[in-house]
């Protein structure tokens, strides 16, 4: 897996400035005012990007984006192993995907606030995004002791449920990690997924876990 940094050139590669031909090849490597505004780290610019090799020969790039949202990672099973087993997933497919002009950026983001959680239309604890959209929308809740520990909230805190085969699992198979990772890069990502809600209200269950750590 190829890390990137924050820079403004194209995801670390100031060649691909000196050898624009064109406007548009130039732009790639501006992002906006407003992209800069709301994001703190720049993990690509752009689905496409011009990379050049050691034998001087040119070939496109795109970077896929991965974001991992959750609440808690020092106590919470369901988080711990989902991040593990994400970064495994990750490091299988990156090998392949490298070799067909792929690079794969991992974000993870620790919601701390009811006001965070709605702004990034955060529903469920953990959530795994590619290209800012949920791997599985169909997911259902079970109440989990340790984040319930956490906040000492009555009624306790649920997180989440993945299912595979028809089966349902506290932390997601890395197939279907990876499977949902190689879907947005080779077609049929659209399935059964969705973009992040629009800002309105968190769920009661969050508010609950949010309002028990104040």
């Amino acid at each position: 897996m190829t890390e990137t940094k924050k820079s403004d050139s194209c995801c670390g590669e100031p060649d691909a400035v000196k050898q624009a031909t064109s406007a548009s090849e130039a732009a790639c490597c501006s992002p906006s005012h407003e992209a800069m505004e709301t994001k703190d780290v720049l993990v690509c610019c752009g689905p496409q990007l011009k990379s050049t090799l050691a034998s001087g020969t040119r070939t496109e790039k795109r970077c896929l984006e991965i974001d991992f949202l959750y609440l808690d990672l020092s106590a919470c099973e369901r988080c711990q192993v989902t991040e593990s087993t994400l970064e495994e997933a990750i490091e299988e497919v990156a090998r392949v995907l490298e070799t067909t002009g792929v690079e794969v950026a991992l974000n993870k983001v620790h919601v701390t606030s009811e006001k965070q959680a709605v702004a990034l239309g955060f529903l469920v604890s953990p959530t795994i995004r590619v290209n800012g959209r949920d791997i599985q929308m169909n997911f259902r809740e079970s109440l989990c002791e340790t984040c319930g520990t956490l906040c000492e909230c009555e009624g306790g805190v649920s997180c989440r449920e993945w299912e595979s085969e028809g089966q349902w699992y506290t932390a997601p198979p890395k197939g279907l990690i990876m499977e949902a990772i190689l879907k947005e890069v080779y077609g049929g990502a659209g399935e059964g997924r969705d973009e992040p809600g629009k800002p309105g209200e968190a769920p009661e269950n969050l508010k609950r876990f949010f309002a028990g750590n104040l």
